[in-house]
């Protein structure tokens, strides 16, 4: 059932959100080192991407958006930790909100929404990595329950300066 907060509802997302979430990932990539992508991605490059989150399994996505306008306001994602087969039991998970969305609890509702799907699957941990400075995103995370267990410094380099990412990880 989707989770909803105010006029905000949480639904898994499908191909028809392929152009918004385009945008809204789009938007980190050009702006921000939240990302270390750095050329924008087409909506047809993207869709392997989205393709990659089924409505079931350990792979999610969930977006949130406003029911009337159908804007999308964010989305998390729970993806592929490694490519090895050990691994099958760990999920990187990320969330990326709408800019001028922020402030209004879309993270916390895409984050509950996204760990409640993935309460029934086999999945032992969860992990993260923030490019910092982020005080935003390391109180969501260390608020679902993530711990920090280090830094890769200057792990990437974009706009010129090298950026630090910080690790966390929580028990699923």
């Amino acid at each position: 059932m989707p989770a909803q907060r105010a006029e905000v509802q949480v639904r898994p997302g499908t191909v028809g959100d392929l152009d918004a979430l385009t945008d809204l990932y789009n938007h980190y990539v050009r702006e921000t080192p939240i990302t270390f992508d750095t050329v924008p991605f087409t909506p047809q490059e993207r869709r392997p991407w989205l393709l990659s989150h089924p409505e079931d399994g350990p792979h999610r996505l969930m977006v949130a958006v406003e029911p009337d306008a159908q804007r999308i306001l964010g989305y998390a994602t729970s993806g592929e930790f490694r490519s090895r087969p050990a691994y099958a039991t760990s999920v990187e998970v990320t969330v990326y909100v709408a800019p001028g969305a922020g402030g209004r609890g879309i993270g916390t509702l895409l984050y509950a929404a996204l760990f409640e799907a993935l309460a029934g699957e086999d999945l032992h941990r969860a992990y993260a990595g923030i490019t910092q400075p982020n005080e935003a995103s390391v109180r969501l995370h260390t608020r679902f329950g993530f711990r920090y267990v280090g830094t890769y410094r200057e792990a990437g380099r974009k706009f010129g300066r090298y950026w630090d990412v910080a690790r966390y990880e929580k028990e699923l």
